[in-house]
């Protein structure tokens, strides 16, 4: 099996401990384990004495009965024995692309987004045809072009809701109609949805209530902020197709630790504080990446809706230095951001506006100052 290298996490493996301004990441800004121990009526005590007398075995094989409950609840329709804890979202995408996908099926992916989505089913054989997102149109894709490319052998159609790095959000109806289209040659459609939208709209939907063979893939690493606990899951409403997962997830992993489903049980718990802060940050936190892009005529963007994640475009910049920009950048300035060409996107860069509003601010600062200081 041959893979390409994962961009963007070869990217911060080399850079991200080199910043003096980190907005390159895509997380709402972490909670510290006191934070999260606070969300607690007593500050965690009783939480932190049980613990202390816990074991620390392998645990629940699949996830505590506690902590499939809670994921249970952000689904209508999945219920809680169709939950399978994964390592993070990383984990549960690549469950599901191990468990189902097979050489020589046809795979289409959006495109560009999360890299696993389409790498990894090119690695195991698949053809794997790219559905293109638009900037001109709110890098959306297009339905017309996924009509176009299905097949009779279509196993799987690949998502991410939100997009990473666009923070575009597809919407309900948008996504009624690709699975239309699944069901038409019975596809599989597969969504990572780690950045949920904080806009309390009704217009958002996971995949896995939308569809049978829909599948919900998240954790809690970015919209709940702890992407420390390495704690994902795997959703559908299909009790065979889970059956199918755990059979394949005996040769990935045995469990995801105590600790972490200890503790990622304890966030989904207050996951309406943990929401409620974290929609705060997103908001006040958009507002000042806003006002600086309508003020910095050398950049422009599509807005994200109610996400973590962002993407810039620079107006001025030639798109074949856009590496090497974002490397002197780092080095002049201390401003970390992802190059776009990272997601096959040069001439743009992930930007994470929802760290702490100082780094925020000054990162912004650093950059409008560089954007004019560099030879492009």
């Amino acid at each position: 099996m041959k893979i390409n290298g994962f961009g963007v996490e070869e990217w911060l493996n080399v850079w991200e401990k080199s910043a003096v301004y980190d907005i390159a990441q895509s997380t709402i800004s972490s909670m510290t384990l006191q934070e999260i121990l606070d969300l607690e009526a007593d500050k965690g005590q009783g939480f932190m004495s049980a613990l202390m007398q816990e074991k620390f075995n392998y645990g629940w094989i699949e996830g505590s009965p506690e902590f499939k409950k809670e994921v249970a609840k952000l689904y209508t329709d999945v219920p809680a024995e169709n939950i399978l804890a994964t390592n993070g979202a990383t984990g549960a995408n690549h469950l599901v692309l191990y468990s189902l996908i097979e050489p020589g099926d046809h795979v289409i992916a959006e495109y560009p987004s999360y890299q696993q989505l389409y790498d990894i089913p090119r690695s195991l054989g698949a053809e794997v045809d790219f559905w293109q997102i638009y900037e001109r149109e709110n890098w959306y894709p297009r339905l017309e072009e996924l009509r176009q490319m299905m097949r009779p052998n279509t196993k799987m159609i690949c998502l991410n809701n939100a997009n990473n790095p666009t923070g575009t959000t597809l919407n309900r109806a948008f996504l009624q109609e690709v699975v239309d289209l699944a069901k038409t040659v019975g596809a599989y459609v597969l969504v990572d949805e780690v950045y949920l939208p904080l806009d309390d709209s009704e217009d958002y939907v996971p995949i896995a209530d939308l569809y049978e063979k829909g599948i919900s893939t998240n954790s809690l690493s970015k919209t709940y902020s702890v992407p420390g606990v390495r704690l994902g899951w795997v959703a559908t409403q299909d009790e065979k197709l889970t059956d199918e997962f755990r059979k394949y997830r005996d040769y990935t992993m045995i469990c995801c630790g105590v600790f972490d489903d200890a503790l990622g049980t304890l966030v989904l718990k207050h996951r309406d504080k943990v929401l409620a802060r974290n929609k705060a940050i997103v908001n006040k936190n958009l507002e000042i990446l806003r006002e600086w892009v309508e003020n910095e005529p050398l950049v422009s963007m599509i807005y994200p809706k109610s996400v973590s994640t962002s993407f810039v475009k620079f107006e001025e910049l030639d798109p074949e230095k856009t590496e090497e920009f974002c490397i002197e950048l780092l080095k002049s300035k201390g401003v970390l951001l992802v190059p776009g060409n990272r997601f096959d996107l040069p001439g743009y860069a992930r930007l994470e506006y929802c760290t702490n509003e100082a780094t925020l601010r000054e990162g912004l600062a650093a950059l409008s100052q560089f954007l004019r200081e560099y030879d492009k």
